[in-house]
């Protein structure tokens, strides 16, 4: 565990002596992975790689629990930054023991010393400092002193006494879950009590299976997994969560009976709560009602405007006015390839604080690929598809064009945020702001004849800027302004004209109801429109290690 950019999975690389960084989108890792590794002793680990950016912080809390040693990777150039106190809090919570990796020692940056003087302001203290805490100085790109730091954790591991019975029903923990094409739900999941073998039957959450293959990270089939092992299970008749338990039962009748019950009571706790939220709203309506009532008794021989007032707000806003709010809001359906991917997505719209700017909702979320129903869903509702990490193969993409449904689909997640942000930012009305283009003050007051009418013309000295009869008027008198409009006529002595430039005096009529004294001041002003841009700033762009721009 540690920081987005710290090198986890290239140290990883050099254990295994594999390519995992060279696969990865954006250079950056986005989902948590599981690998088993071989030591030249004969022993075997089994590290899970956990993501370092800030929205994958359920995936780093999945790997805490799941684990029983976490190594800490901390970039010897960069210190200790936010997702390393992050995964230290995650650590400290689960109650698992640490090592420290200082990674990137090669760099002539490099300063181990000072980054283990950084923990030592969160109370993880390295044996040189008078500790229990291992840290090895090591160089995932180089793969300098791996050996040590595996025997470390072999060492620690042996110190713990970390055991568990092969024998007895399985035990174990999902770290993902997805759907996989002609396999159905696909979990990853760590085996933390007796052997797994393809028959068994398990319960995890509300989802039950029966094992039809085992695989292991490479895809390939395993007949067993024991204690410590990661696996992939095939044969879930539905797609349980990451971090949900694994437990082992003895027939498919009993691991519907569990199912079924544990169904039942989530329905029960959904019903109680939904019934509480119920009760809120109705109290909140009473005393909004009995609050009502209260006015209109004390407006007296007023009652008959303010009832209608009363009749006008329980009724709602107009339609124009409902058009315009469905306009402003952004109903999401969001897809991602794995349960976890999807979370940290999930994560992100959870940190959305611009309601009062744009409405933002999540009307629909899963684990597959953008299907049809998801683009006549998004249809009906008016709203976006965001998809990270998954396809859209061509049917689907045409009906979304032809649909006008705006389908998104990004493998990066900082993409996914700008583009996100973006799409908030274009629903929102541009920002208008007045530029001064010129003032005149009143000099005399004159009527002439249009016809049967008579119009008030004012003569005026342009003291500022200048006049342009295109832009827009406003006068004001003393402190106020009593009018705001467009002019009808500007003149300078006999002619008609456009603008009337500084120092020079001209006669003017406006259009409407414009009434002139002598003194006031004429501004002329235009209106200029600045698209305006949403104030989320979610904290998840933040750390990225490569430029979208």
């Amino acid at each position: 565990m540690g920081h987005v950019d710290h090198g986890k999975t290239t140290l990883l690389d050099s254990l295994r002596r594999s390519q995992l960084v060279a696969m990865e989108a954006g250079g950056i890792t986005q989902q948590i992975g599981a690998f088993l590794v071989q030591l030249p002793s004969g022993e075997s680990i089994t590290f899970l790689d956990t993501p370092g950016h800030a929205a994958f912080s359920s995936m780093r809390a999945h790997g805490a629990n799941a684990t029983d040693i976490i190594i800490l990777v901390v970039a010897a150039d960069d210190g200790v930054m936010t997702q390393t106190v992050e995964s230290i809090q995650l650590a400290r919570q689960a109650g698992v023991p640490l090592i420290v990796a200082v990674n990137k020692c090669d760099k002539c940056q490099a300063d181990a010393h000072r980054v283990k003087q950084e923990l030592l302001g969160h109370n993880v203290v390295c044996e040189e400092f008078g500790g229990d805490v291992q840290a090895v100085h090591v160089s995932g790109l180089k793969g300098d002193n791996l050996l040590a730091l595996a025997e470390a954790t072999v060492a620690l591991a042996e110190v713990l006494e970390l055991k568990a019975d092969p024998g007895g029903p399985v035990e174990g923990l999902i770290i993902e879950s997805r759907t996989s094409t002609g396999r159905g739900p696909v979990t990853t999941a760590v085996v933390q009590q007796g052997t797994l073998r393809r028959g068994s039957f398990l319960v995890a959450g509300a989802c039950w299976a029966k094992v039809r293959l085992l695989m292991d990270e490479n895809g390939q089939g395993v007949a067993e997994a024991g204690p410590g092992s990661a696996v992939q299970v095939v044969g879930w008749k539905a797609l349980p969560s990451a971090g949900d338990a694994i437990l082992e039962v003895e027939s498919e009748q009993r691991a519907k009976e569990i199912v079924d019950w544990r169904r039942l009571e989530a329905e029960h706790q959904r019903l109680q709560e939904e019934g509480r939220i119920i009760e809120q709203k109705q109290l909140l309506h009473q005393q909004e009602h009995r609050k009502r009532r209260a006015e209109l008794q004390l407006l007296g021989g007023r009652r008959s405007k303010a009832v209608t007032a009363a009749k006008k707000r329980m009724e709602g806003p107009k339609l124009s006015e409902r058009v315009e709010r469905n306009r402003l809001r952004l109903l999401l359906i969001i897809k991602g390839d794995t349960a976890g991917a999807l979370n940290a997505v999930l994560t992100v719209v959870s940190s959305y604080d611009a309601q009062h700017q744009c409405p933002l909702e999540v009307i629909h979320c899963g684990v597959g690929d953008v299907s049809e129903k998801d683009v006549n869903m998004a249809d009906t509702f008016a709203g976006s598809i965001y998809g990270f990490n998954v396809g859209a193969n061509k049917v689907v993409q045409q009906l979304a064009s032809k649909r006008g449904v705006p389908l998104q689909l990004h493998a990066i997640i900082y993409q996914l945020i700008d583009a996100l942000r973006a799409e908030l930012s274009s629903r929102l009305p541009p920002l208008v702001s007045e530029n001064v283009v010129g003032e005149a003050s009143v000099l005399a007051l004159f009527e002439v004849s249009e016809g049967r009418k008579k119009v008030q013309v004012a003569g005026c000295r342009v003291q500022k800027g200048q006049l342009d009869r295109r832009m827009r008027f406003r006068v004001i008198r003393g402190q106020d302004a009593v009018w705001e409009g467009s002019l009808a006529a500007l003149k300078h002595h006999k002619d008609n004209v456009q603008t009337v430039a500084a120092g020079m005096e001209c006669g003017l009529s406006a259009e409407g109801n414009a009434h002139f004294a002598t003194g006031d001041v004429i501004v002329c002003f235009e209106l200029l429109e600045a698209p305006q841009v949403t104030s989320w700033d979610p904290p998840f762009r933040t750390g990225a290690p490569i430029n979208l721009c």
